[in-house]
């Protein structure tokens, strides 16, 4: 029995498998710039709003949540505000570093529906830079941010989802220069 073009088959299948696994992340990230989806929020630094609509109305709701294991509380110190498109709105977030270690605190911003996403316009925000925080401390910090006029009329809530992530192994430089 010659199973050579067996053999040469599951090669072939196992190195287009290891093709597609590797080639997932960058199609998927085109995938949601085409479509609009996954809720990204851009990082940029938005530029202030020109026009308010004061013909309506806009929820927006803040939720928090740690990486497992991740030694952070963040909380918005007002869970939801409702904004007018176009205005700018200031919400603080309460943050510690509940170990007794220096720690360096990542978060990650997500928007629902996350249609929504672009029309949510963040002008100051703690997800733009790396948060080094020494041990047991507590910082506010401040969310500036505008619904833009041209949010569709079908949006009435926003959810802004921070997903906090420890990375202070990554980021020892951060630690050391905080610490001098």
């Amino acid at each position: 029995m010659n199973h050579a073009p067996l053999l040469k088959k599951l090669v072939i299948s196992v190195i287009g498998m290891f093709a597609f696994a590797f080639a997932l992340v960058p199609l998927y990230d085109v995938f949601c710039e085409v479509t609009g989806l996954n809720g990204k929020p851009s990082l940029e630094q938005a530029q202030q709003s020109e026009h308010v609509d004061d013909s309506r109305e806009v929820t927006v709701s803040f939720t928090t949540h740690a990486q497992s294991g991740a030694p952070f509380e963040v909380l918005a110190q007002k869970q939801e505000v409702v904004v007018k498109p176009g205005a700018m709105t200031v919400v603080t977030f309460a943050a510690a570093n509940t170990s007794g270690e220096p720690r360096v605190m990542q978060a990650i911003p997500s928007v629902s529906p996350g249609l929504a996403a672009k029309y949510l316009h963040k002008l100051a925000c703690f997800c733009f830079d790396q948060q080094p925080l020494q041990a047991n401390e507590r910082l506010e910090y401040q969310l500036r941010f505008y619904v833009d006029p041209a949010l569709p009329q079908e949006y009435e809530e926003l959810t802004l989802s921070y997903t906090l992530f420890d990375i202070s192994a990554k980021r020892q430089d951060l630690l050391a220069a905080q610490a001098r």
